[in-house]
């Protein structure tokens, strides 16, 4: 038995050779699978409800994928729709399959698989104990699952049954990344160890190939072992660059948990079979007593205005560590003179971020005792609106270009601002309030389905 794979990209909109698609086609694929999400780039995306890449740029990616499927007449599975995989994101990306659909008369029967979790629901999971935290998890109470937006991480079930009711396109919401290339493979009873490893290697796209590019890869899942290759013929793999990948984004480098159990990569072999094509073998998967779904969630924690600026005179660098705790002091004070007591200094937040000194590493920076003689600054004011955000920050990036440096008498400049005005306003924050998993009564608990016919014309499409 061979099933064949064909993994476009790591991320729908991040883009592709067309002529790598079109050699992945021509090696006739049982499935394509494309990611489609991640948390990767902050919690504003499941917050905001908003996907973080174009519309123009996932158009153009999903256009190729959809004329590619009807060519070949397998399923498309794309999971994680609209970045956070929120049910906006679906429906957003759902809307562009049905515009290319119309414009390239294209017949497909499409599912759309909801993974929003409404917080009345959430609040009895967690009375009954099936809301369980993970490692390093955040405190949360029933006020953070209602106040946050939340959704479920979908493992291959959803998919499959989606797949078995007639489903020739998929569009998922959160869903494993590994699941997406995973689901039809299962269901055709290859090797779970093999075919949870393959979908590891494949979730990122050509990410192990070597140079790394946003493009795809191919497998052929077989009995024993599985064979990957890139599909632009420039780029190679190797038996480190494909190990290497099995350790991205994991907490052990041989473990890699799953809603139904554990791919257990500790005895797999990576062989190169040539230049460009690497074998592997010997995985296991362990499936688990306990099924479950792993929760995400972001709630809104104010809106910011930032300042951008640099600092170029050694002498204000070494003042900094005493001078910028005595400013934040003095804006707590102004705070409440400008507002007559209105707002509390508790409820705004301003930070500095100095880059060249601490931003990335903080205190644990190896090198942060070395002299330094140029400073990026950037300066956040974090408030509950945008009004007040920006107000605040207006005399926060004032104060902040004239801060009083003990080695210099009279007026000195401190900050140069490369922007007028310098205040730029970002709009809403979030910050990610879950990191749990919750214990459902079955893998479909948690999400919903809906099926619609799309037709190469005009017409409506029908549910």
């Amino acid at each position: 038995m061979e099933i064949r794979i064909l993994a476009p990209t790591g991320a729908l909109g991040a883009g592709f050779r067309t002529e790598s698609l079109e050699r992945g086609v021509a090696m006739r694929p049982h499935v394509i699978a494309c990611d489609a999400g991640s948390t990767d780039s902050g919690p504003a995306y499941l917050g905001g409800g908003e996907p973080k890449l174009s519309r123009e740029a996932v158009a153009r990616d999903l256009r190729h994928l959809l004329k590619a499927r009807d060519t070949l007449g397998v399923p498309l599975i794309i999971g994680s729709c609209g970045t956070s995989g929120c049910d906006s994101g679906v429906d957003w990306v759902a809307e562009i399959a049905r515009e290319i659909a119309a414009a390239e008369r294209l017949s497909f029967s499409l599912a759309l698989i909801y993974a929003d979790q409404e917080p009345a629901d959430l609040v009895r999971r967690y009375r009954e104990g099936r809301i369980r935290p993970l490692d390093g998890a955040p405190e949360i109470d029933e006020e953070t699952l209602r106040a946050s937006h939340v959704v479920a991480m979908m493992g291959v079930e959803p998919i499959q049954q989606a797949l078995r009711e007639g489903a020739q396109v998929v569009l998922a919401g959160r869903a494993s990344d590994t699941a997406l290339y995973a689901a039809l493979p299962h269901m055709l009873g290859a090797d779970p160890g093999l075919t949870w490893h393959a979908a590891k290697t494949i979730e990122c796209g050509a990410a192990c190939a070597i140079p790394p590019s946003a493009d795809g890869l191919f497998v052929h899942l077989r009995e024993d072992h599985f064979d990957v290759e890139p599909l632009d013929p420039a780029s190679r793999l190797t038996s480190h660059s494909v190990a290497a990948h099995t350790l991205y984004e994991n907490a052990n480098p041989f473990l890699i948990a799953e809603p139904s159990g554990t791919l257990d990569t500790t005895e797999a072999a990576y062989t190169a079979l040539d230049e460009r094509r690497v074998r592997v073998a010997g995985s296991t998967y362990r499936p688990s007593d306990t099924y479950t779904n792993k929760l995400e969630g972001s709630r809104l924690v104010g809106y910011q205005t930032i300042v951008i600026g640099g600092i170029r005179d050694r002498v204000v660098i070494e003042q900094l560590p005493e001078l910028l705790p005595k400013a934040k002091e003095y804006f707590r004070a102004k705070i409440k003179d400008v507002f007559g007591g209105r707002v509390d200094p508790d409820d705004v937040d301003i930070d500095y971020r100095l880059y060249g000194r601490d931003a990335v590493l903080g205190p644990h920076d190896p090198a942060r005792d070395e002299p330094v003689h140029e400073l990026g600054i950037l300066i956040t004011v974090t408030a509950p609106t945008q009004h007040l955000a920006h107000a605040i920050s207006t005399f926060v990036a004032h104060a902040s270009s004239h801060l009083p440096v003990p080695e210099y008498d009279g007026l000195a400049s401190t900050i140069a601002y490369p922007f007028s005005p310098p205040e730029t306003d970002r709009g809403p924050v979030f910050r990610f309030t879950l990191h749990h998993v919750a214990v459902p009564e079955s893998p479909h608990e948690l999400f919903r389905t809906v099926h619609e016919n799309v037709r190469d014309s005009d017409d409506e499409v029908t549910a």
